[in-house]
């Protein structure tokens, strides 16, 4: 990657401009940049990430984002919109994960910036709630290995111990009884996946709801990939076991709507079965000169743009929307996983749904990868062990994008076959493809303002 993407065709800008530019000039370097990056994920060869891609509903939502763009949702009394949508985009959330099971306590939700701030959330609720209502002043959280790693950011600015437990190397999900072995009385929380990143499995959350039960603690649901799609597959008939509020021990449930929900980047739903946990982590500032302060999140202001670009998502694809495109892209799944199938050298693991994951017990399956990736293909890297993995979304159901991936995955194979002992160039790195994305950012960072010093001292920039 480039630490200067463009600079050959626009001036790379180290210092402020002194004289604002013409906004139409703008405007077409935006266009340029944006038709050039999106030819990648409209081929369908990219995983996850753009999971519509449906031009027509980006263009419905940036109208209706348009709209709200400008509106602070902080100001509830000036505009009672913002109440409005993050109340109806939570309670359709909730009934699509099995909220009307939920009779003993009073359920409820808050709407995020994405599945890192929907477990923030959680982790901070449930460490404040069991402070409050258990005396828990040294508390830990067990997970999966195969948990999203933003468990551990939460733990680790939250002052709550990790504790990770190994996954069955059979069907990639949790150990139920490792897991258990690690609760004691100062656990304030277990998780699990539904699905997981990594492989696309999910964990045994019926089992971790009577560990959870039987210690008195909570158990979270990271449904971030999968909330918005597993419910309908489950419709659909496909074997996904119940994983959603109906099961017993469930206590809160994270689901991107940003994701499968189709929404804009920036929205996820993080829900409690008692709002009584929710509203341990409200905060509130009763003495402070500028007035009572209250926030239920993490977030001061935000544009209202979102809320209504997710609200109006949500309520077009309805649930008949939701499952025909779930029905696409699970069958688009099996296919392109009956394609790797083909290969004995290589080996899907565990038993996934609409995200799979692949390895090689013959070769480094990063040959694949580096090979798929000059076809076009950007996969997601996996490691112990090494692996590559799919996540379908909607550009992997245009015609003729299946038939691309048997064809070069089995051009790949021989490739990788060939290779032997050789390196790969590629690697396992998160969100990303080989090379240090946040240390390329970096250098482009410290190169961008060291330009700008060399600037202001009068020295030409290189």
């Amino acid at each position: 990657m480039s630490y200067y993407p463009y600079a050959d065709r626009f001036p790379v800008n180290r210092t402020l401009p002194e004289q604002g530019r013409d906004r139409a000039e703008v405007l077409a370097e935006l266009r340029t940049m944006a038709a050039e990056e999106d030819r990648s994920w409209q081929s369908g060869k990219v995983s996850g990430s753009y999971y519509c891609g449906d031009v027509e509903h980006y263009g419905f939502m940036t109208e209706a984002f348009g709209l709200f763009a400008h509106v602070n949702a902080l100001q509830r009394d000036v505009c009672p919109s913002a109440t409005r949508f993050e109340g109806e985009v939570i309670a359709m959330t909730l009934d699509m994960l099995g909220g009307a099971s939920i009779t003993d306590t009073t359920p409820g939700g808050i709407l995020t910036s994405g599945g890192t701030g929907s477990i923030l959330h959680a982790l901070l609720a449930y460490r404040d709630h069991a402070r409050e209502q258990r005396g828990i002043t040294r508390p830990n959280v067990v997970k999966p290995e195969t948990g999203h790693p933003a468990f551990d950011k939460a733990c680790h600015l939250f002052g709550i111990e990790m504790r990770r437990a190994p996954v069955d190397p059979e069907t990639a999900t949790a150990d139920v009884a490792a897991v258990s072995g690690l609760v004691d009385e100062n656990t304030i929380a277990i998780i699990g996946s539904a699905c997981n990143y990594g492989y696309g499995t999910v964990d045994p959350i019926t089992e971790l709801g009577r560990v959870a039960i039987d210690a008195g603690t909570g158990l979270h649901v990271d449904g971030c990939l999968g909330g918005f799609i597993l419910p309908w597959g489950r419709e659909l008939g496909y074997d996904i076991e119940a994983f959603d509020f109906s099961v017993p021990g469930v206590t809160s449930m994270s689901a991107d709507t940003h994701k499968y929900g189709y929404g804009f980047k920036g929205t996820s739903v993080v829900l409690f079965r008692d709002t009584a946990v929710r509203n341990s982590q409200y905060f509130y500032l009763t003495d402070w000169t500028g007035g009572k302060y209250c926030s239920p999140g993490m977030d001061g202001s935000r544009s209202s743009g979102l809320l209504a670009a997710t609200w109006s998502a949500m309520l077009t694809y309805g649930r008949s929307g939701y499952r025909a495109k779930a029905a696409e892209i699970f069958a688009v799944a099996a296919r392109m996983q009956d394609a790797v199938r083909s290969h004995a050298e290589l080996r899907i693991i565990g038993s996934p749904t609409f995200c799979f994951s692949f390895t090689s017990d013959e070769f480094d399956i990063y040959h694949v990868n580096d090979f798929m990736s000059q076809r076009g293909w950007r996969f997601n890297g996996q490691q112990y062990p090494n692996a590559i993995h799919m996540a379908v979304t909607g550009p992997q159901t245009q015609d003729g994008v299946v038939g691309l991936f048997e064809a070069d995955l089995a051009e790949a194979v021989g490739y990788a076959i060939a290779k032997g002992d050789e390196p790969a160039a590629s690697a396992a790195i998160y969100g990303s493809v080989p090379g240090g994305f946040t240390e390329e950012a970096d250098e482009f960072i410290r190169q961008i303002m060291a330009d700008m010093m060399d600037h202001q001292q009068g020295v030409p920039a290189p």
